[in-house]
């Protein structure tokens, strides 16, 4: 079974979506939208660019700090940018 899209409105009254892998894992949340019309073009949105979506590293950490070069061991690495199949 493929994942799933659903629209659901949350505490605060805001019309959202949430993206469900096929075990029912909630994968992504939207933003919140005005209506539902504007979660179903979010959807669409989505489903548009993600199966040519590139994947790309940011250098920010999960809470805000900039990431520096001494933070992480050294690598040799080139900066060519892959596309990744989708899967």
């Amino acid at each position: 079974m493929a994942g799933q899209f659903e629209i659901f409105t949350d505490a605060e009254s805001n019309v959202r979506f949430r993206l469900l892998g096929a075990d029912g894992t909630v994968l992504a949340v939207s933003k919140a939208f005005q209506d539902k019309r504007a979660a179903a073009d979010g959807i669409m949105a989505v489903r548009e660019c993600a199966g040519t979506g590139l994947i790309r590293e940011s250098h920010a950490t999960p809470w805000g700090a900039a990431w520096t070069r001494g933070s992480q061991p050294a690598q040799q690495h080139s900066h060519r940018r892959r596309h990744l199949p989708a899967v």
